[in-house]
């Protein structure tokens, strides 16, 4: 046996070796993805197994042989598939727990229910205490200097943690997602802190680093991107069961190029989801209470499935007056189709969306969404800018007029859609006039929510490479406040106007200031807070009253506003078609009064 332990380790130390120069050997290689590797890998693996099956035990028996028997995992059959990479039983995680911090975007949280459940299947158990944990992962976003500074700080605090528990109690570090593809040579050759780097499209891949560094005391890295891996074949392990809302995620990286942009040098080029896996994975979702999903991708609304023969041969419709920095795309089921089909998984069931871009709205979108009462009538529409030279720069493929005529036609399409927008202050040459016009197109549309950020050049984007970052900081601060007040400004009288209205309010949990107040959202995805009293069911009195619980419907008659949300009076518990079916009563009632 010793000498079977001794080959093992061999094995894994030689894998190292592998891993740590993967980037470069792959990176030669591009047209190879890899599951292509993979797969041509396993044959090989398989033609050396037949070659020594006679003359005595294999790796696998050597690697069995030498961990602990492993009781069986409940719940979590098929979360991968067959052809995981090397097998899950060839890397047990032994009981060892694992603590996940997470930074960043929605996909973010979704990647972490993502690499819970890999390792879940694996033998690892999760931890809710750093100090007690095996293993620590930081779920990382590149997306700003901002976020990357504030992970950097907490990887030193990780790396005194594992330093003060010495070999006692060792502990090992994992960066996961778009900090460790962008920064994995500094991460582990420079300022040597962590164990494991793993890159978006590699969480698969984590089992094998965790043993193969535990091992060897030696980092162990994958970042290889890939053209085909969206984890279809993987049931997230939901980081709070309990929540009415869950995170759907239905494609991964992004094709726009957009200047400013690290995106597609993290997470890669565009692929989707089979629309069948989707379904399922909300069919499970309601079938557990969830009555909220959001679908998640980097540009959501260029959805497009190519997994079965059964879809348009015809071209990527954009909306008027916008353009791509590629050629129309042909074939494949639209964002239109996977829409309608989840609305119809649970008529009871918000389904949301983000992050569009504005070019991928053609009519059929729009109708979907006009359609079907459980599609939330709130749009996120990305500016970025109103300065149509700036916008030029950043390489969004569309001007200032373009937009709002967009704007327009969306509002005659869906008449009460609440909008959203993300704006950037002080990009690469935005002159002080460019800075107005962007004030001023927030005073033409006002917004009922905007996500303002101050510039932050990030290498390997085009920005980086060609255009100068010549604004200075005190200007993009000053910038970012002037956008963040005026978006303010706009959301109040907007949200003061609706005082007096009843909303469907979906419970979400306890308020923050006081655990008498129930908070929630409604259809326009803004917080209402209201007081947690016993409610009857339906608009009619007398009935018997109960206490509403997170994930139910109640119509809430808003009393106050801020330009962040609402205070209301709770009315009555309802259900979503219930609610959809009283307001169509009193808009014909109104009209028949006209």
């Amino acid at each position: 046996m010793a000498t079977g332990l001794g080959r093992s380790q061999r094995f894994l130390s030689c894998m190292v070796t592998f891993q740590k120069c993967n980037c470069g050997v792959l990176s030669k290689f591009p047209q190879l993805s890899t599951s292509t590797y993979l797969h041509k890998a396993r044959s090989s693996s398989e033609r050396i197994k037949k070659s020594i099956s006679q003359t005595g035990p294999s790796l696998t028996d050597f690697l069995r042989k030498s961990q602990p028997s492993q009781p069986a995992l409940q719940g979590v059959d098929n979360v991968m598939g067959s052809g995981s990479y090397l097998g899950v039983h060839l890397f047990p995680g032994n009981n060892r727990s694992v603590y996940i911090e997470t930074y960043g975007c929605q996909m973010n949280v979704n990647d972490t229910e993502i690499v819970r459940s890999i390792l879940k299947q694996s033998g690892f158990v999760n931890s809710s205490s750093i100090e007690k944990a095996d293993v620590v992962l930081a779920m990382t976003c590149a997306i700003r200097e901002g976020a990357e500074d504030k992970i950097w700080r907490r990887l030193h605090y990780f790396k005194a943690l594992k330093k003060r528990r010495g070999k006692r109690h060792s502990l090992k570090i994992g960066l996961l997602g778009c900090m460790a593809e962008r920064l994995k040579h500094k991460i582990i050759d420079q300022e040597q802190m962590v164990d494991v780097v793993c890159g978006p499209d590699a969480y698969k891949d984590l089992p094998r680093l965790l043993v193969v560094t535990s091992s060897s005391n030696q980092a162990a890295v994958n970042v290889q991107l890939s053209l085909e891996e969206t984890y279809a074949d993987v049931v997230p392990v939901r980081l709070n069961s309990d929540s009415p809302s869950a995170f759907v995620s239905v494609m991964r990286g992004c094709d726009n190029m957009c200047t400013y942009c690290i995106v597609p040098f993290t997470r890669g080029r565009e692929r989707s989801r089979p629309l069948t896996s989707i379904v399922n994975e909300i069919n499970i979702l309601s079938e557990q209470g969830c009555k909220e999903v959001t679908l998640l991708g980097q540009n959501v609304n260029s959805y497009r499935d190519l997994s079965s023969e059964e879809h348009t041969s015809s071209p990527t419709q954009l909306s008027a007056g916008f353009k791509t920095v590629y050629k129309p795309k042909t074939g494949g089921k639209r964002f239109a189709e996977l829409l309608e089909a989840v609305a119809l998984v649970n008529p009871e069931m918000r389904i949301r969306f983000t992050s569009p871009h504005p070019k991928d709205f053609p009519d059929e979108v729009l109708d979907t969404i006009n359609a079907h009462p459980n599609i939330c009538k709130h749009i996120h529409l990305p500016a970025q800018s109103g300065n149509s030279g700036v916008l030029d720069a950043m390489g969004r493929g569309y001007t200032r007029e373009a937009y709002l005529e967009l704007v327009e036609h969306v509002r005659k399409a869906i008449p009460d859609v609440a909008l959203s927008s993300d704006f950037i202050a002080g990009f690469c040459g935005e002159s002080e006039e460019a800075h107005k016009d962007t004030l001023s197109l927030m005073d033409i549309v006002k917004y009922n929510f905007a996500f303002c950020f101050p510039y932050s050049m990030r290498q390997k984007t085009r920005a980086y490479h060609r255009l100068e970052d010549n604004i200075p900081k005190e200007v993009k601060m000053k910038r970012h406040e002037e956008l963040h007040a005026t978006f303010r400004k706009h959301a109040e009288v907007r949200h003061m106007s609706q005082v007096g209205e009843r909303h469907l309010i979906l419970v979400e949990g306890e308020s923050k200031r006081s655990s008498l107040d129930w908070a929630g959202r409604n259809d326009a995805n803004t917080k209402v807070v209201f007081a947690n009293e016993p409610l009857s069911y339906g608009s009619e009195n007398g009935k018997e009253k109960v206490l509403a619980k997170p994930g139910d419907y109640v119509v809430v008659q808003l009393t106050s506003a801020t330009s962040l949300g609402f205070k209301g009076k709770a009315i009555y518990r309802s259900t979503l078609q219930e609610f959809e079916e009283q307001r169509k009563k009193e808009d014909r009632n109104v009209c028949a009064s006209l």
